[in-house]
């Protein structure tokens, strides 16, 4: 029988909040890592877990590296202001980003050739190194934007920014999100469109 998930879905219509989103997207990277320690020390294949972490490396987190790349950090460029200096913060974060596709592909590797082999990461002492040196750097990294890039996403960027967000982060996922201005009187949301 097919044990429960241990990354949680998220619901669909927290996209329509991006920022909530994106919060509930790093707890699940948090138990990403704790999935991702548990398979990469373990001296048998646990094929389930390993088939979840697969396909949140390929899916999930591709998409939020995307999110965040594309859309909410060009937009916190636009919006800040010198004295929240957060310039130097995002280029690292960018240059993690960067890293952690790297590793991905390292992980990824690693893991398909334990299912093909059924020879489990943890025999090999590098592997299992490669495995809790990538959950120890993205737990630091969401901690990072949990306590820095989210609180300052939520003073600067605007009603329009987050509708923006929230729209192209849908439409990646295949969402089809509902326009809040579709139930406004035309003049409303004629007055809500030029809303800067």
């Amino acid at each position: 029988m097919s044990q429960k998930p241990q990354i949680e879905p998220l619901p669909e219509d927290l996209v329509h909040e991006p920022l909530n989103w994106l919060f509930a997207e790093h707890y699940r990277h948090r138990q990403l890592c704790r999935l991702i320690e548990r398979v990469g020390t373990a001296t048998v294949v646990l094929q389930e877990e390993t088939e979840e972490i697969l396909t949140f490396l390929r899916h999930d987190m591709a998409l939020h590296i995307i999110d965040e790349e594309e859309d909410l950090f060009p937009l916190l460029r636009r919006r800040c202001l010198p004295e929240d200096e957060l310039g130097p913060l995002l280029g690292a974060l960018s240059a993690e980003h960067r890293d952690d596709m790297e590793q991905t592909r390292v992980l990824t590797t690693l893991l398909e050739r334990a299912l093909t082999e059924g020879r489990p990461p943890g025999h090999d002492l590098e592997a299992r190194r490669l495995f809790t040196d990538f959950a120890l750097h993205e737990r630091r990294h969401i901690a990072l934007e949990n306590a820095i890039i989210l609180p300052i996403a939520r003073l600067r960027l605007t009603p329009r920014d987050l509708r923006a967000l929230s729209s192209r982060m849908a439409a990646r996922r295949g969402v089809v999100l509902d326009d809040p201005e579709d139930d406004l009187p035309a003049d409303q949301a004629l007055a809500a469109g030029a809303t800067p």
